[in-house]
């Protein structure tokens, strides 16, 4: 059986009987998160922009490993100038690799590298595997091309952020979980710094009050598929 596991954050792992994929693996820094960089292991990384908070420990973890890093072609080149072994793309572009398919979406948002090279654009992911469809939106505003993903994909599992300030707040996520009509929505981004503060009770609250399914879960919880 697969499972998805939340390390607080943004950061998701995935594993299953095979492999194990990291998304946004942030854990220096994230108070919220449950491991340590010295037991990260997997076998591949995605990342949905070169925030600090969303590149994380990507480095540390991957540099002389056989780890891929899958992102914006801009990112993945600056990594790859770190000795990383990458694969990038771009918005709208879909690959499919030894676990599954992979493609990227828009997201609203910006990317940068601190005290680096522009990062590309900021995105979102839509993961096919082991039969299911994982949406991760990335750090992003609500827009109304959600409706299209949501039309265009048979989304399991939509992971959405209701931090607000720097991405989506409660209302407008859930607006988009309406347009994505996902079978699962779960809150992520959210109460790892002051500024991100929200209330996950209430997401749920108003996701279930629209016919949704809500799981919100803690640093270390997991879902199984």
């Amino acid at each position: 059986m697969s499972e998805i596991i939340y390390h607080g954050h943004s950061f998701l792992e995935i594993k299953t009987t095979d492999l194990t994929i990291y998304i946004d693996p942030f854990i220096t820094g994230n108070t919220l998160c449950d491991i340590k960089t010295e037991d990260a292991k997997c076998d591949y990384i995605f990342l949905t922009h070169g925030h600090n908070d969303h590149v994380g420990d990507t480095i540390e973890i991957a540099r002389g490993k056989n780890i891929t890093v899958i992102g914006v072609v801009e990112l993945t080149d600056y990594l790859e100038s770190k000795g990383i072994s990458v694969h990038g793309m771009n918005i709208g572009g879909a690959y499919t690799f030894p676990f599954g398919k992979v493609k990227l979406t828009i997201a609203h948002h910006s990317s940068s590298i601190m005290n680096g090279p522009y990062a590309g654009e900021p995105a979102g992911l839509i993961l096919n595997i082991e039969g299911k469809t994982i949406y991760h939106s990335g750090d992003t505003a609500l827009f109304y091309d959600m409706k299209l993903i949501g039309e265009m994909n048979n989304i399991d599992y939509a992971f959405l952020p209701i931090g607000d300030n720097f991405t989506m707040g409660i209302d407008d996520a859930v607006k988009a979980a309406g347009f994505l009509n996902a079978k699962n929505i779960i809150p992520i981004h959210y109460n790892t710094f002051d500024l991100i503060k929200a209330n996950e009770k209430e997401f749920k609250r108003k996701i279930e009050s629209i016919g949704k399914i809500c799981t919100v879960m803690n640093p270390g919880d997991s879902v199984n598929f």
